[in-house]
């Protein structure tokens, strides 16, 4: 086995012995033991699993010295396919993830060229994301939005919140692609229309300075998504960031108290993303490695209407099953999105690294 898998198995075991004498560390502390150990248990299991293929593989590397057998040396080849994709898991389980990935995360949906049909792609792609969330217990709130005249969105902020969720819906930043007959063509012409999607992480404890008198604080009466009721009180709240002219709306709170803490949580992360983008400008035009190129500009997924096709163009990957998709099982996609991204972010380790610990 390799040195660094029996360091890991090492580690697994020294904080397992820990966690059984919570007294002997701060809360904080032993948090973090229990993060680690849930996080090293799943790799701990594959390399256990791999130590026995390997034992195997070399029994019946003995066995085949004495003697040819066509079943034994078939069985082989299995051993060792399964040996190579045990070792492979291990070492992606292995690499840093983005501290981030754990929290919550805030779509913002916006139609993009195609008219009332962008806007109706908008809704289909916020639909989409309700689906996956509900699959995913995830909780989610529809903090603003802008309707169609019939009935799309030219524009709506989602907040989602539950475990893993800006892990998961970080590889959806982008433009994304629908090439479908509109309801409002007569002559069964198929069109292509698009819609951007940003991704931002919800930082709980954001490290930016925002001042009262930087606010500007306006409120209004709301109405719920679809028409589904008005308020009759002002509780929707507009916050603007004076110095750097960003506007967050909340109306899906009937309490202007719950709308007002709600824009704060959302200002702050369009903040932070605005903050770190000025510090990373120089990073991102030297190295520019990412999903894709990162741009979100770029053409991202095309949900192809006629061929039943959905293609993700980062990684050239395409299912054939786009109502599913549409329906909020995204997990396919996602799972070779996320694959691509650690085999991306293991090739960046150092070289001569021998763990990713």
């Amino acid at each position: 086995m390799k040195r660094q898998y029996e360091e890991v198995l090492e580690r697994f075991l020294k904080i397992e012995e820990e966690i059984g004498y919570p007294q002997r560390h701060s809360k904080e502390a032993f948090q973090k033991l229990l993060e680690e150990y849930r996080r090293l248990k799943k790799v701990a299991d594959l390399i256990k699993e791999l130590e026995e293929v390997e034992e195997d593989i070399q029994a019946i590397e003995e066995l085949l010295k004495e003697e040819w057998d066509a079943d034994l040396e078939r069985e082989l080849e299995d051993l060792k396919h399964r040996a190579k994709t045990l070792d492979e898991r291990i070492f992606l389980g292995l690499i840093p993830k983005d501290p981030r990935d754990e929290g919550n995360a805030i779509l913002e949906i916006r139609a993009g060229v195609g008219g009332e049909e962008a806007a109706l792609f908008a809704a289909d792609l916020a639909k989409m994301y309700l689906k996956f969330a509900e699959r995913k217990g995830w909780k989610v709130s529809i903090t603003d939005f802008t309707e169609s005249d019939l009935g799309g969105y030219k524009e709506i902020t989602l907040l989602v919140e539950g475990k893993g969720a800006y892990g998961l819906l970080k590889f959806e930043g982008g433009v994304h692609r629908v090439q479908r007959v509109p309801i409002t063509e007569t002559s069964g012409r198929i069109h292509t229309s698009a819609a951007s999607v940003v991704v931002l992480p919800e930082y709980e404890d954001v490290e930016v300075d925002i001042k009262p008198e930087d606010l500007k604080i306006d409120t209004f009466r709301s109405g719920g998504a679809g028409g589904q009721h008005v308020n009759k009180t002002e509780s929707a709240v507009r916050i603007t960031h004076v110095p750097t002219g960003i506007v967050v709306t909340v109306q899906d709170e009937r309490s202007q108290h719950q709308n007002r803490a709600k824009a704060i949580r959302i200002l702050k992360a369009r903040l932070k993303e605005l903050y770190e983008n000025q510090q990373e400008e120089e990073l991102r035009r030297i190295r520019k490695i990412y999903v894709g190129s990162g741009d979100r500009s770029e053409k991202i997924r095309t949900y192809n209407f006629p061929q039943n096709r959905v293609t993700d163009h980062r990684i050239n990957f395409s299912v054939y099953n786009l109502q599913e998709v549409l329906n909020g099982y995204l997990d396919e996609i996602l799972d070779a999105l996320i694959r691509e991204e650690l085999k991306r972010r293991a090739e960046t380790l150092p070289q001569g690294t021998d763990s990713p610990l």
